[in-house]
């Protein structure tokens, strides 16, 4: 996933309201941006970090900038959640993740369970229906060690019974974990942020949902996939 137009280098001040960034350029200019992440960006947040955003041309948009990138001295970080599915569409195209390499024809946002739609719908002939969903993961409390969520997620939960409820019906169900960094060599769950979302995912994974975990290649220009990790139990 190429960044559509150059990337613009700051220094954050604050994020605040979940949804905003106070943020000085490197022109010295202090702006306040978009900032496309409801979790707690542990780790993520504290003022002084270095951090690049993009800049919409859109006369529409209230705010111009988008936080895009935040650098620690381990890497850069991606915490757009806009873009994980981005990230994977591009390597489903491409076929670059083996365990779902035969499916032919990608599907994005499709109705599914009672209320939610499953991030992609896979399909291919002789292959059971694969629903895939897909989430981001960005928060390292431990060297090494990816873990996700970094905050209560009730929707997270109910997405994993939607997918064991898809395994019921004679389809297969896949929850991916991207990691938006390039610092993790393993990943595991936040079992002490939300308890009931690791349950939730021991019951998927009980249920037949299979988990993956990939993490990615981060510059200012792009973001791709990476290697896959080894999830935790």
């Amino acid at each position: 996933m190429h960044f559509s137009s150059p990337l613009v280098r700051g220094t954050l001040v604050k994020r605040y309201k979940r949804f905003l960034a106070d943020v000085i350029l490197e022109t010295g200019e202090a702006i306040t941006a978009h900032c496309a992440n409801p979790g707690a960006m542990t780790g993520l947040n504290m003022p002084g970090l270095p951090v690049w955003l993009s800049k919409s041309d859109d006369p529409k948009r209230k705010l111009a900038y988008s936080l895009e990138l935040v650098e620690l001295p381990t890497g850069i970080v991606g915490i757009n959640t806009a873009h994980p599915n981005r990230i994977v569409a591009e390597a489903l195209a491409s076929r670059a993740i083996p365990e779902l390499a035969a499916y032919d024809c990608v599907r994005p946002e499709v109705r599914y369970a009672e209320k939610s739609r499953v991030d992609f719908l896979l399909t291919g002939e002789g292959l059971p229906d694969c629903y895939l969903e897909v989430k981001n993961v960005h928060l390292v409390r431990a060297a090494g060690l990816a873990e996700f969520p970094d905050s209560v997620t009730l929707r997270g939960a109910r997405h994993l019974a939607d997918l064991a409820s898809m395994v019921q019906a004679g389809h297969r169900a896949v929850m991916l974990y991207l990691v938006q960094r390039g610092d993790c060599t393993r990943f595991s769950l936040a079992a002490d942020i939300d308890k009931a979302y690791a349950a939730a995912l021991t019951s998927a994974r009980a249920a037949g949902v299979e988990a993956l975990c990939y993490a990615t290649v981060i510059s200012n220009e792009q973001i791709t996939l990476g290697e896959p990790l080894p999830i935790s139990h």
